[in-house]
Parts: C-alpha cells; sequence; structure tokens
C-alpha cells in the first residue's frame, strides 16, 4: 500500500509540473516555472523512495505509463488539446503494457 501511495504521489506531482511546464510558455511566466521545478523534484524524490521497494522496471513503467495517458486528459480538458481515436488507442496500449508489466513481476 505504501509504494501504491509514494508512486500515486509521484505521478500527481509529474502532472501537476508537465502542466504547469505548458503553463509557463517557455520559463516566461513564473510562478508555472516555479511549480514546474517543485513539481519534478517532488515527484522525482517519490519515484526515488518507490524504487527502495519496487522493480525500476515495474515503477518506471507505471509512472511514465500513467503519467502519459494521465497527461492526455488534462490536455484535453485543461489545454483544449484534441483526443483523437488514434491517440485514445495509443494510450489505451500504453495502459495494457503497464498492466502487463505489473503482472510479469507479481509471477516472477
Amino acid at each position: 500500500m505504501q509504494n501504491a501511495l509514494l508512486l500515486g504521489s509521484a505521478i500527481f506531482f509529474e502532472l501537476v509540473a508537465t502542466a504547469s511546464l505548458k503553463a509557463s510558455d517557455g520559463f516566461t511566466r513564473v510562478l508555472p516555472a516555479i511549480l514546474t521545478v517543485l513539481g519534478y523534484g517532488a515527484s522525482f524524490y517519490l519515484l526515488s523512495l518507490t524504487l527502495k521497494r519496487m522493480e525500476i522496471s515495474v515503477a518506471y513503467a507505471i509512472w511514465s505509463g500513467a503519467g502519459t495517458a494521465l497527461m492526455a486528459v488534462v490536455g484535453y480538458f485543461v489545454f483544449a488539446e484534441q483526443l483523437p481515436p488514434l491517440k485514445l488507442a495509443s494510450i489505451g496500449l500504453i495502459v495494457l503494457g503497464v498492466v502487463g508489466l505489473n503482472l510479469a513481476s507479481k509471477s516472477a
């Protein structure tokens, strides 16, 4: 349970940082730029704590895959980006890959 909380928090801060990076307009807006640096710092710190107890292949796949999928949703709702069928299918494949890695690590 602690791993899930740490990794979930790392994903949350990565989402905040990435959304702030977009909002920073090339680091020309101070508050989003600060949130970007703090968010990535918190995310990597929490990911490093997760790696003490989890395989790197699984932890990184979940962190990056969930971050990618969730950022597509954030992009759609916050930044009016498009979610065409091919993008949605590709996100689905990422999710399937993460689930597969997680299942493989539990059966080993």
